[in-house]
This record gives C-alpha cells, structure tokens and sequence, in this order.
C-alpha cells in the first residue's frame, strides 16, 4: 500500500507539488531564522560581554545604580581582596580588573599649545602577555599599525579617532580627566597602535591603556571601576549568571553604597528585556510557522479532497474502510512533508552556512548606533537547526492532513450512487 501512495504522489504532481513546495519554504525559513537570531545573538551578546560587562560584573552598588556613566568616585576599593575573595568561590571563573574612564583628549600643535580637543571613552586592562585581556579584547587581531603598548604610558586608539585628531604613531596627547577623589587628573601619553574593532560605537571614540598606568594618573591605587567575570567556554549562560549573581548579592550583607554587588550581563548592559525577545523570538516564529502552515496545507487538503471527491466515492464504493482511507491521506501527508522538511533544512542550512561563513555588513546603518554590536553580522548553525524546522514541517503537515481528512468520515455510502450518477 506504501509503495502504491508514492506511485501515485510521483506521478501526480497536483497532489504533491503545492504542499511539498509549502512545506519545504517554511521549513526553510524556520530554519534560516534560528541561525540568524542565534547569530544576531552572538553578536550582541559576545561583543557586549568582551568590552562592556563580561559575563559577570561586579561593582559598588552606587555605580551598578548609576550605570554606564558613573563616575571613578564610586569605584571598588581593597580590590585584592575582593578579586581574591572570587577566585576561591568561583574557581571556573576568570576574573579581570578593568578602569574605564572619561574625559578629554588633547593634541598640541608644534608649540605645545591645544590644537584640537575631543571627548574620549577610556578602558585600562592588564596588557601583560601572561594577561587574557588583549585576547579577549581581540586586540592582536583588530591592531591595523603599530603594536600593543609595552612602555609606561602607551596607549592604542580607535584608527577612526585618530584619524580625526590628526595624529600618527609615536605623537604625544594629553589625557586631561578626573581622578577618583575628584581632583583634575593630566597626563601625557603616546600612541603606540591603531585598532580597528568592526564595531561603530567602538570605533568612534575608544582609548585604551595599561591598567597600571593609569590608576598613577587617576590616584586609583588597589582600586577599579569595576571586576568583569568570563566563564570557561566564553559563551553567556543567561540562567547560570542570574543564579550567580543572586547567590552572590545574598551573602553581602553591607547595604552601604560602596558594598560590592554582582550583576549578570542582562542586567548590566541593560539588555534585559532584549535577552527575553530574542531567547523567545525562535519559539514565537516556531508556532506562527506551525499554525500557518497547518492552515495553509489544511486548505490544500479541502481542495484536493474535492478534486478527488470521486476517486474517494469510488474507493468507498468498492468496500474500502473509511478509516484505511484516512489512513492513506495521512501516510501521503507522512511522505509529502518528510521530502518536504529534509528539503527545507537543506536549503535553509545553506543560506545560513553562506551567512555564517561571509557575513552581512551592517555598518552603514550603524553610524549613530550606540549599542556595542558588530558591524557583520553573522548566522550560526547549532546542532538544533538540524531539527527545528525539520520536526514542525512534519507536524504541520500531519495536521494540515488530518484536519482535512475528517471530511471522509461524513460522507454517506447511501449517496454513493446518486453522487458517482452525476
């Protein structure tokens, strides 16, 4: 019976074409999609995580209220003990000191007065080679001249922001900023390299130095703005760090400003919200793909089981059980959407694989983003794409089938010989 149902698919294409073709585009997108957002996931996150929050941070709770645009004035103090205190609770952990700080940038002219001034945005690591920061950072790979600072107060800027200032490797600037007790902070640095980060909120404006040095400048002895934590696999685990971080904040009992407090990246970088859309966006498109497909291969159910109104009467004239005939739409329906989803994964696995591998360049649209994100995007097959479209391909037309399949069972045998009459 089985070899006959497909005889009959293959040479009658009116009754396999159109739902294979249904089948097949939405299995493809459904595909598709997943390993874009989950691209589009990667990208936000990852970037955010390696330059911003890390994928844990721990601060004071002045500054974690205060956000992004706090000051050094609420930084953590006693900053050994504290990093140390998280190294024996979270050994699978890296933990890393970072300063960021703010203010502006001065270029002299040949006389040493100000020939051009513009606000900067600061990050100091520790950029020893023994140090995860430059490859965390991804410094090595995005250094377009130069080289990673190796003296006292070398520094690396954005190639946008130097291009801007007008100044080449080896000129002085002067950094005129805030140290952590209020005071003015200047101070004179070299440029020893240009990087180019691919992401236009970096790109714009960023300044990078030895952490060392510039807790000298800003008076930041065993201080820093902040303490970023990384997990092994350099992959956000979204429910690992909100139960960490809770954990964590459980135990301080200070509730003073200055009390250290731990956030996951969700709540430090804000994305929260954006977390939530995108871990349920795959779901959402799931089930709209589902239903409209259901609906749409039950409307091509009706419609063949009225071209086929008389093939049908004739089989139950003949004596067929109207449930082996039901049974035989289904194992249609079974054959249409196997064929149906493996071509639909295929093909949606490609354009994500073609995605994955060269990328899309968004950066045109990304001139006045300030949300720190790459200016490629990129797609990324999991081993979940292999079966996430591929399984509701099958249900949808299972139930598209199914649905209208029922009709069968409300035909009459007593109207057979007046309906064949005619």
């Amino acid at each position: 019976m089985t070899g006959f149902i497909i005889k009959g698919l293959l040479r009658d294409r009116s009754r396999s074409l159109f739902p294979f073709l249904t089948v097949a585009i939405g299995v493809a997108l459904a595909v598709f999609g997943d390993a874009y957002l989950r691209g589009a996931q990667d990208s936000i996150f990852d970037t955010t995580a390696r330059f911003i929050s890390g994928h844990l941070l721990v601060t004071t709770r002045a500054r974690a209220k205060e956000g992004p645009s706090a000051g050094n004035e609420l930084a953590l103090t006693d900053i050994s003990i504290i990093k140390e205190e998280l190294k024996k609770t979270y050994p699978d952990i890296t933990w890393l000191e970072r300063v960021r700080f703010g203010g502006l940038l001065d270029v002299p002219d040949s006389s040493g007065s100000t020939k051009l001034q513009v606000p900067i945005s600061g990050l100091a690591v520790d950029l020893a080679d023994t140090s995860p920061e430059p490859n965390l950072l991804r410094l090595k790979r995005s250094l377009v001249q130069g080289h990673l600072p190796e003296k006292p107060k070398e520094i690396i800027l954005s190639e946008e922001l130097a291009r801007r200032l007008g100044i080449k490797l080896g000129d002085r600037v002067t950094l005129i900023s805030v140290t952590m007790n209020g005071a003015m902070a200047i101070s004179d640095f070299y440029l020893a390299g240009l990087v180019r980060f691919g992401a236009t909120a970096l790109d714009r404006g960023m300044m990078i130095c030895e952490i060392a040095d510039i807790r000298q400048v800003l008076d930041m002895a065993d201080a820093a703005s902040e303490i970023v934590g990384f997990f092994s696999s350099l992959v956000y685990d979204d429910r690992r760090a909100v139960q960490l971080a809770k954990g964590f904040n459980a135990r301080i009992k200070d509730e003073g400003d200055f009390a250290p407090m731990m956030q996951p990246l969700r709540d430090a970088s804000g994305f929260g919200s954006l977390i939530d859309i995108i871990f349920s966006a795959t779901g959402l498109i799931l089930t709209i793909f589902i239903v409209a497909m259901a609906v749409v291969l039950w409307n091509a159910g009706l419609m063949n089981s009225l071209r086929r109104y008389g093939e049908i009467g004739i089989r139950m004239a003949m004596g067929e059980p109207k449930h082996r005939i039901y049974l035989s739409l289904l194992i249609e329906a079974f054959f249409v959407g196997l064929v149906g989803s493996i071509a639909g994964t295929l093909i949606g696995l490609g354009f994500g694989y073609y995605l994955q591998r060269h990328g899309l360049n968004i950066g045109e649209m990304m001139k006045n983003a300030t949300m720190v994100i790459d200016d490629v995007i990129r797609a990324r097959i999991a081993p979940q794409s292999f079966i996430i479209g591929f399984l509701p391909g099958l249900i949808a037309t299972f139930l598209g089938s199914a649905i209208s399949g029922l009709g069968i069972f409300r035909r009459q045998t007593a109207e057979l010989t007046k309906e064949l009459s005619e």
